[in-house]
């Protein structure tokens, strides 16, 4: 499986974006997606995941209340809305999707190349 994140830009400190994650195929109901993000010399941090077919949603503790992931108009995508962007928020941003609901890297056995995202303060 292939996945596809786009949608990383510059944005002002308040602002939003929105990032997609596409998959080479349709995403199953058992399949979770995860948005994990990296900054230089940091390890990978959890963001955001969906198991597919419940929609149930999980957040890192950065992020909530400010990030929402959901299920795209397709089969195959993924959206995560990013709102009241922070400095803190500037790294490389991830999608994964695995089996299993985790918030460790080791959980997801495909990864997109990344995005990045820097929000100027």
């Amino acid at each position: 499986v292939q996945l596809q994140a786009s949608g990383g830009g510059l944005v002002q400190a308040g602002g939003s974006l929105s990032l997609s994650c596409a998959a080479s195929r349709r995403i199953f109901s058992s399949n979770v997606v995860g948005w994990f993000r990296q900054t230089p010399g940091k390890e990978r941090e959890f963001v955001a995941a969906i198991r597919w077919g419940r929609e149930a949603t999980y957040y890192g503790d950065s992020v909530k209340g400010r990030f929402k992931i959901f299920r795209g108009d397709a089969a195959n995508m993924v959206t995560l809305q990013m709102k009241s962007l922070q400095a803190e928020d500037t790294a490389v941003y991830y999608c994964a999707l695995g089996s299993d609901v985790g918030n460790r890297p080791s959980a997801y056995a495909y990864w997109g190349q990344g995005t990045q995202v820097t929000v100027s303060s």
